[in-house]
């Protein structure tokens, strides 16, 4: 008996879902950082054994769409909900249970099986966590609730082995030796991508996109090319700094990262270019690769 399934994470921004998503896959799969909205794709990453596989997927937080790319990282979230065999709700000890009810409301009407995870446990007590959960119960009264702390491995094994009894009896989906359903191109731009979060402040990290124009893989070494666009002139300059002092930052730290991820030499050179209101252009988010379908 083989047993295989997509099991989609979804849930409010912040409340640790891809901290999740790399604690269950066993590898940074997903950029996980203290801000908000830092995943903008979905993102898969699969566990093998013998016997199983599980297909998780990471998805952007649910929010209330300001512009076009919000609209289509809404659109991704959504999409986890069409094609789940088990949905994993990740909320927190701090947020409000009643943020997003339009996109609860489509929880609650699933026939899937539905873990409720409260994360960040360890940020409360025993009394406070039972109020939550009452709370919970009361709005997703079919769903399962299990408390965890992600960063901790607190209730990790425990949710695992929840996940291993309910998956469907199936065939793999994917090779059994493959890890995500990403290229290798699209780590590259997310480890850029997550220096920028990192290292930059106010609103530069949510109007830049980064796009890898050459990946050459050789015998013991990697040569890369990345372009990081944002929107202003002004944006440009930030992203460069001072005699390119902010600029060559983010491209060492990128390298050491990229050199851990592929176990390899890189050679990495990031240029920056200025491409307005790419947010709100269809085309360009194409080209980007925010499409849900």
């Amino acid at each position: 008996m083989h047993k295989a399934g997509f099991v989609n994470i979804v849930g409010n921004p912040n409340v640790g879902k891809s901290t999740l998503m790399n604690q269950l896959v066993g590898e940074r799969i997903s950029i996980a950082t203290f801000k908000a909205q830092t995943t903008r794709h979905r993102i898969m990453g699969i566990v093998n054994t013998d016997d199983m596989q599980i297909v998780f997927s990471d998805t952007p937080g649910v929010l209330k769409p300001n512009y076009k790319m919000q609209e289509m990282m809404l659109a991704f979230s959504e999409s986890a909900l069409a094609d789940a065999d088990i949905l994993l709700y990740v909320t927190d000890v701090i947020e409000n249970p009643e943020k997003n009810m339009d996109f609860l409301d489509k929880v609650k009407k699933m026939s899937i099986p539905v873990l409720l995870l409260i994360n960040k446990i360890d940020e409360s007590d025993q009394t406070k966590l039972g109020d939550i959960v009452e709370k919970w119960h009361a709005l997703l009264p079919n769903a399962e609730i299990l408390p965890i702390s992600a960063k901790n491995k607190f209730g990790t094994d425990m949710l695992l082995k929840r996940i291993k009894e309910l998956l469907p009896e199936s065939p793999a989906f994917f090779d059994k030796d493959q890890l995500t359903d990403k290229p290798a191109r699209f780590f590259v731009s997310e480890i850029i991508r997550e220096k920028i979060l990192l290292y930059y402040s106010k609103e530069i990290p949510y109007s830049v996109e980064v796009r890898v124009e050459r990946f050459k893989e050789e015998d013991d070494r990697i040569r890369i090319n990345a372009v990081i666009y944002v929107e202003r002139d002004s944006q440009k300059g930030i992203i460069i700094g001072h005699q390119g002092v902010a600029l060559k930052k983010v491209n060492m730290e990128s390298r050491k990262s990229l050199e851990k991820f592929f176990n390899k030499k890189i050679f990495l050179e990031t240029f920056v270019k200025v491409d307005k209101d790419w947010r709100s252009s269809q085309k360009e988010l194409d080209a980007f690769g925010y499409n849900p379908e």
